[in-house]
């Protein structure tokens, strides 16, 4: 990723390049002619159009509420594809006694009727507000009488207490955008750091102190024209990390004093210790005494009792799916309902740690979703979770308490995001997170050919490691879509389809199944792929574009199939499948395709290996040939000649 660090610190550097004139902050009148267009002149094939886009942030001097103001104009071509923008979220923080307010909204449809503009207006009756956490509501609303050719126009102003914190906002997004502006405008003595990361460059530009609302006031102000809709890659985990985004933390402020707040690492440090939901409940070392079970002290190696201790933490209590690096209700709430957000469970986890007497600290992350750290301006907000880390004389190992699937550096799917901020009492580094432990998947089918040319057997799929943890969620998340996508993907009847995970940590999912479409019937031959229906159809990396980006599979793997068919009885194979293996010369990538004939059953055994769990990007014509062999082995088909 030094590439996405080197573009991030140039961002932050090339915005002080002197203003070119440009009137910001001045929305164009509605345009009648926007009604009768077509298509986007930026893709042809895009469902929607941003007209104009702004994002104006402030601080208001006399009450110092930051005030977000926002104002988007978009053209509908293909509503059943542009579902995203017929409805409007608006997310509203409260923490304590300090909340945001919305306020003048203004929300309109407008359509081409007999030649004339008609304008349909957001009725208050149509917004609703939902709570969806303890410190988060949502103001929601959907746009009435949107057709192919609307266009839609909203504003509306949000009121926050909260400084702290400038959300980011992606100025690359899937949709195309005519124009797009950002700007950040604060008082003098309230400083902010500006986290500005991708590769584009605004067209206008303007950073400056100006008098302005009656005092000084430090002012950063982007346009940009033209941009194309971004262009996702496959074996990309979050391609937020590549997209141009803006985002503010506060830096310092300077009233009768001059106070730091997020000037480097060591100071988030300090403040994250003198934080009482975080450091705080650090100190409650009485917490982790009283519950220590009994074992614990009699464990000599510092693995072996980490190890322990882990598993007592992961067992005893559960995730409630709250991340986080913050507390919720505390810890000796989370000891008594055994139910807890991300930080509560891993806080408590380094405090049992260090009361064991092992070398424990937290270590503060950004989960996959949450996008990466950007190390070129210490903020606290890139950061979501946090996780334990122990340090002994083999070196640092890592623990998630709120997987039940996870073991020592054995992490969930999402902690896996390049590097974490260790934060230990005494100092603060930054701590590589390489995803060391293989994965392993392994598709068995034992088939068995009937006597009216139908098939049926039974099925396996399992997995290991952090692919079985992938599998895991997705069960979870809905476990009867998870089950049907085999019947989806197959096109094969099963039933009795058992999903668990086994007490080892690996996900199994167990069929039954049949079938009589894998067999074609030519006079007294039988035509039949013995891959069934594990073939590999297509090749995933068919990007026919230069690779841009760098190719993850979040884990190292080898995935074995395995197809054993019992051939009928009066049957012979006319001909064996060829036999296949491939590896590049640094043996990084492998597969191999085996067919062997053992009394009347035929086994194929396919093995495909990926040493690492990333590369760069200069790999892809390596990763697109193996798989384009692997395609053509798998389709290989047989003859069964009746003797």
């Amino acid at each position: 990723m030094k590439k996405l660090l080197l573009l991030a610190i140039c961002s932050v550097n090339f915005i002080y390049i002197p203003a070119q004139k440009y009137r910001f902050l001045e929305p164009p009148k509605f345009d009648d002619a926007d009604l009768s267009k077509q298509k986007s002149t930026l893709d042809e094939n895009a469902p929607a159009e941003i007209l104009y886009k702004s994002l104006h942030f402030s601080i208001d001097n006399s009450s110092n509420s930051l005030i977000k103001k926002v104002f988007y104009r978009v053209k509908i071509y293909d509503k059943d594809k542009a579902e995203d923008w017929l409805n409007l979220e608006i997310p509203l923080y409260k923490s304590g006694s300090d909340q945001e307010t919305l306020s003048k909204i203004k929300a309109f449809t407008y359509n081409l009727e007999n030649g004339a503009a008609i304008a349909t207006k957001v009725d208050n009756s149509s917004k609703y507000k939902s709570k969806e956490s303890k410190n988060v509501s949502v103001t929601k609303f959907a746009f009435p009488n949107v057709k192919n050719g609307s266009v839609i126009e909203y504003q509306y102003e949000v009121t926050s207490p909260f400084l702290y914190i400038i959300p980011e906002i992606l100025i690359e997004t899937d949709t195309p955008s005519l124009y797009t502006e950002y700007v950040l405008d604060s008082p003098s003595n309230i400083a902010y750091n500006l986290n500005y990361t991708g590769s584009l460059t605004p067209k206008y530009k303007m950073v400056e102190e100006k008098a302005m609302y009656g005092t000084n006031y430090r002012t950063y102000r982007f346009g940009y024209e033209n941009l194309k809709g971004f262009k996702t890659e496959k074996f990309v985990r979050n391609d937020r990390n590549y997209r141009t985004k803006i985002g503010a933390e506060l830096h310092s402020t300077n009233f009768r004093e001059l106070r730091l707040y997020s000037s480097s690492w060591e100071k988030i440090k300090d403040r994250l210790y003198e934080n009482e939901d975080f450091g705080g409940e650090l100190k409650k070392t009485r917490l982790a005494k009283e519950n220590m079970p009994l074992n614990i002290s009699i464990i000599n190696n510092e693995t072996e009792k980490a190890n322990a201790v882990f598993n007592y933490v992961k067992n005893t209590f559960t995730w409630n799916k709250d991340r986080g690096i913050y507390t919720e209700d505390g810890i000796k709430k989370m000891i008594e309902t055994k139910i807890g957000n991300a930080a509560e469970i891993n806080l408590f986890l380094v405090m049992m740690l260090r009361e064991a007497g092992l070398k424990a600290d937290p270590l503060v992350i950004s989960t996959v979703s949450n996008g990466l750290i950007n190390i070129a301006t210490p903020n606290i907000t890139n950061t979501n979770f946090v996780i334990a880390a122990i340090q002994t004389k083999d070196g640092f190992h890592l623990y998630d308490a709120t997987s039940k699937q996870s073991s020592m550096d054995q992490l969930p799917p999402r902690d896996w995001n390049q590097f974490g901020i260790l934060v230990a009492k005494d100092k603060v580094q930054q701590l590589s997170m390489v995803n060391a432990k293989a994965s392993f998947t392994y598709l068995t089918a034992d088939a068995k050919i009937n006597d009216d040319g139908s098939i049926s057997g039974t099925y396996s799929d399992k997995d290991t490691g952090t692919y079985a943890m992938f599998a895991k969620e997705n069960y979870d998340d809905n476990s009867d879509k998870y089950k049907k996508q085999y019947k989806e993907n197959f096109a094969i009847d099963f039933k009795n389809i058992d999903s668990k995970v086994l007490e080892n940590g690996d996900f199994e999912s167990t069929m039954n199944f049949s079938s009589d479409n894998l067999i074609d019937k030519i006079g007294k031959k039988m035509i039949i792929n013995p891959m069934l229906f594990l073939n590999k159809n297509s090749n995933e990396f068919d990007q026919t574009e230069t690779r841009k980006y760098l190719i993850d599979f979040t884990s190292s793997f080898t995935r074995i199939k395995k197809i054993t068919l019992e051939i009928p009885d009066g049957y012979v194979i006319e001909e064996m499948p060829k036999n296949k293996k491939i590896v590049t010369e640094d043996k990084e990538i492998e597969y191999s395709y085996i067919a062997e004939q053992k009394g009347n059953k035929l086994e194929v055994t396919t093995i495909t290996k990926v040493l690492s769990p990333d590369y760069p990007k200069e790999y892809y014509p390596a990763f697109k040939q193996i798989w384009g062999v692997a395609s053509k082995q798998e389709n290989q088909v047989i003859s069964l000649v009746k003797k």
